[in-house]
């Protein structure tokens, strides 16, 4: 009778555990990641775009770029309703994942208004 007691409650206690651990879906977490990667993109290009707009050079440009991305993390976060670990496996996912990806084109718009 012990044993079965025991073995009930390890049931349980692995119950609450598989309950307690989040679970992803591929394709949403995918989808999750298009869109922080579409959204680094596109306020790359703007921020490139205001950067080149405005005559900054050198490393006032940059320091633009990083400004920007810092502000599409936090919109990003927020858009995640502060929850990141209901839509992404890890928290590095939305804040620096993909950070120095939207990069070139920042640079790319930046120095085409010179031209």
């Amino acid at each position: 009778m012990a044993g079965q007691g025991d073995s009930s409650s390890s049931e349980k206690k692995s119950k609450e555990v598989m309950n307690d651990v989040s679970t992803f879906r591929a394709e949403n977490l995918q989808n999750n990641m298009k869109v922080v990667y579409y959204s680094r993109t596109f306020l790359s290009i703007i921020g490139g775009a205001i950067a080149g707009i405005l005559g900054l050079t050198g490393f006032v440009g940059f320091i633009l770029y990083f400004i920007v991305m810092a502000i599409t993390s936090i919109g990003l976060i927020a858009k995640a309703k502060f929850s990141l670990h209901s839509y992404f496996d890890c928290w590095n996912r939305i804040i620096l994942d993909g950070f120095l990806g939207g990069l070139m084109s920042f640079v790319l718009f930046w120095t085409y208004p010179f031209l």
